[in-house]
């Protein structure tokens, strides 16, 4: 595995693959990976000749309240866990060497990021998208690489490589969870053991949920109201939003058809902002 150092020969090396006839998968992480980034990455590995991973954290994501200094960061072990998934090279950029002073050009995608997300975090999908623009300019992938639990970022970037005309795939793989349930992610590592139990509601709503639409309920008000009611059992969780919407265009469901439509939740555990979501 190769730690390319800069945006050029990050972009030389992506050249060469291509000119070579290799198939290049992209896994674009901020880093502090868990198991559910190591599926990506192993996926990649095993769906391309070259699998290119990204660790950068990515300030234009992050809005006013959203300190960045408090995102956990661990190079040496990402880019152990890199090496053993089988990536073909890392690039672990520092800010200006992507977001250098001067820099306000920015891609803004207007349809699918105002939903879900998108209103409490009004800035993060423009950040997203901005990124996303670069590494596509810069290794030209064949296929890029997110988890299901992330599927509106997956949404995003799919109709950003549509509309600008990137030759890019985008790939969701689905949700990888902990032992107890909770989706993985960085932001785990966080929780206090409180903070965990609490946060298992919505693992545990999405669950009962899927039961309720495997057994034949079709509304997705009472699907909500289900969520909605169990999750407000815990104390600490302060819900974002619950809602149930089509998979591909992630508008609001009138009836649930099942493959179709999933249930997304977001909710603050404390300080702590999780995400998670399951298909219908």
């Amino acid at each position: 595995m190769l730690q390319i150092p800069t945006a050029p020969e990050f972009s030389a090396l992506a050249a060469q693959l291509r000119a070579a006839g290799k198939t290049v998968g992209l896994v674009p992480t901020m880093g502090a990976l868990h198991a559910g980034k190591e599926a990506l990455i192993r996926a990649a590995v095993a769906q391309s000749d070259a699998a290119l991973v990204t660790l950068f954290v990515n300030p234009l994501q992050f809005g006013p309240s959203e300190p960045i200094a408090k995102y956990p960061r661990s190079l040496a072990e990402d880019l152990a866990l890199c090496a053993a998934c089988g990536a073909h090279a890392v690039f672990a950029p520092d800010v200006p060497e992507l977001l250098p002073k001067g820099f306000n050009t920015f891609v803004s995608e207007e349809s699918l990021s105002k939903t879900l997300c998108g209103p409490s975090r009004p800035t993060h999908f423009r950040g997203v998208a901005t990124l996303m623009a670069q590494l596509f300019n810069l290794t030209r992938p064949h296929k890029v690489y997110f988890g299901q639990k992330t599927v509106q970022r997956a949404a995003v970037v799919r109709k950003l490589a549509e509309d600008l005309r990137y030759a890019v795939e985008t790939v969701v793989e689905p949700t990888v969870r902990e032992a107890d349930g909770l989706a993985a992610g960085s932001a785990n590592r966080s929780l206090t053991s409180s903070q965990r139990t609490a946060a298992l509601a919505l693992s545990g709503a999405l669950r009962r949920v899927k039961e309720m639409a495997d057994s034949g309920v079709r509304s997705p008000d009472r699907l909500v109201a289900e969520a909605t009611h169990l999750l407000g059992e815990q104390r600490r969780v302060r819900l974002i939003y619950v809602s149930v919407v089509d998979r591909q265009t992630l508008e609001p469901a009138r009836e649930v058809v099942p493959g179709r439509q999933m249930m997304a939740i977001a909710a603050w555990i404390d300080e702590i902002r999780l995400i998670d979501n399951a298909i219908l």
